[in-house]
């Protein structure tokens, strides 16, 4: 078996007239594409055979950002390479040695047809920065033949990096001013679309804001159709909400990981506590646990299950039955719903304390989200409410945080409490574990001076 890794270069610069073809380099969008794309190809498998590069500026432009140099045992830049016809490239591949794999960066229409030429259904277009990988159920390079490839991979940037995939999508339009009974549905399906385009790129897991914008979109619309029967009483629609809920819970743990290992980046600690988490192995701990919650969340989401509970919540939302719910829908409705979880909100603030156990700080905070969705029904007719609300819930969010990183970092620490040569890194892991209660205890007193909330209707 053979495997052909097939890389076009990233977008390039048609800024400078005076330039040939060959020697035109990468404009910004294409240096953008590099990084995310980089993680990718590495991870697929690269770096176990040798590098072709087309000699063309933007090609070698791309082999630098995509494979740093420290990591290229096996990088050739050939000039028989810059070729638009495929013709060539199937020729000087059966030129090829005993080579088991074998990397292309080159350009189109030459990739393209290649691909076309290796499988029976190739994709319909290979944008720029796009990755395939063939199998080839072959021996010898020179037995390379039409139709007998397999397309194991395919990626493009948008598929591995958010930015790039949200370049150009379609923003909901700016519909505040207009009955409610027209924007909910609207804003649910645009939630719902923008789920499923969402998918691959959670799963794919190269670039951790996918996983982010996904819950934001479950989230949201799971809150939204919560809302809506919460103030109009419907039970199917809130039996249906339930799916989505088991749906976004799903992703919590992950996004907790991926949230932990970013702040473990980003906290200026000491060197003692530096060397406690790398001695410990605590690093690769959390990041391997990242790894089988990803695997997992990602067999989750490509199951018969999750794409029937997709379905249905489309169908729902997209129904006359939804639809009239919503027409019923007034801002006094609203009102009268929020007025009562503000109620239980306040209740429940006067009864808060430094020594109140977290579960409750918990509980205020679900609670307060709850209560903005409701609020966000009707932008217009609640702006101080909202923003109000947004800053309270960033209060209770990192109190959260907080509390889930020392929980996780206190099972390590007690995992490997017992285990020879580990008191130094333990004393590591228990100063940073008292510094972020320390953090938390502030974070508690900032909740305890927010009081309760003030409601005001806009009309």
């Amino acid at each position: 078996m053979k495997y052909l890794y097939l890389i076009r270069h990233a977008k390039s610069s048609w800024a400078d007239d005076s330039l040939g073809d060959r020697q035109r380099p990468l404009n910004s969008r294409g240096r953008k594409q590099l990084g995310p794309m980089g993680k990718a190809v590495c991870a697929a498998g690269v770096l176990d055979g040798p590098i072709f590069c087309s000699n063309a500026t933007r090609a070698r432009q791309t082999l630098d950002g995509l494979i740093p140099g420290d990591l290229r045992q096996n990088t050739y830049v050939c000039p028989a390479l810059y070729t638009f016809n495929h013709k060539v490239l199937i020729d000087w591949l059966q030129e090829r040695q005993e080579e088991e794999n074998i990397t292309l960066i080159g350009h189109n229409p030459a990739l393209e047809d290649l691909a076309g030429y290796l499988l029976k259904q190739a994709p319909e277009s290979f944008p720029t920065c796009g990755f395939m990988q063939i199998a080839l159920p072959i021996k010898h390079w020179h037995k390379l033949a039409r139709n007998k490839g397999r397309l194991e991979l395919f990626l493009t940037p948008k598929d591995v990096s958010y930015e790039q995939f949200n370049r150009k999508r379609l923003k909901l339009p700016d519909n505040e001013d207009s009955p409610l009974a027209r924007h909910i549905p609207a804003t649910l399906h645009h939630q719902y679309q923008r789920m499923r385009d969402l998918e691959t790129g959670v799963i794919r897991g190269f670039d951790d804001e996918f996983l982010h914008q996904y819950r934001i979109a479950i989230r949201r619309s799971r809150a939204i159709a919560e809302s809506v029967s919460e103030t109009g009483g419907d039970s199917d629609l809130r039996k249906a909400t339930k799916a989505l809920k088991g749906h976004a819970r799903a992703t919590s743990q992950l996004r907790d990981l991926h949230v932990f290992l970013a702040d473990l980046e980003r906290w200026q600690l000491q060197e003692d506590t530096q060397s406690a988490l790398v001695s410990s192995g605590a690093r690769s701990h959390f990041a391997n646990l990242a790894d089988v919650e990803h695997r997992a969340l990602a067999k989750r989401m490509a199951g018969k299950k999750y794409r029937k509970d997709m379905d249905t919540w489309h169908q729902l939302i997209t129904s006359r039955h939804f639809e009239k719910i919503t027409r019923k829908l007034t801002t006094v409705d609203i009102w009268k719903a929020l007025n009562k979880r503000i109620k239980q909100y306040n209740a429940l603030t006067r009864q808060l304390s430094q020594q109140a156990p977290d579960d409750d700080y918990h509980s205020l905070r679900k609670l307060l989200k709850r209560i903005r969705y409701l609020a966000e029904l009707d932008k217009t007719a609640f702006p101080e409410m909202l923003r109000q609300l947004k800053h309270r819930q960033q209060r209770f969010g990192d109190f959260q945080d907080l509390h889930v990183q020392i929980d996780m970092l206190t099972t390590f620490r007690n995992g490997i409490a017992t285990e020879p040569d580990m008191l130094e890194p333990v004393a590591g892991l228990n100063d940073l574990i008292a510094g972020l209660a320390a953090e938390k205890a502030s974070m508690r007193d900032k909740i305890l001076t927010l009081g309760g909330i003030d409601g005001h209707l806009v009309l």
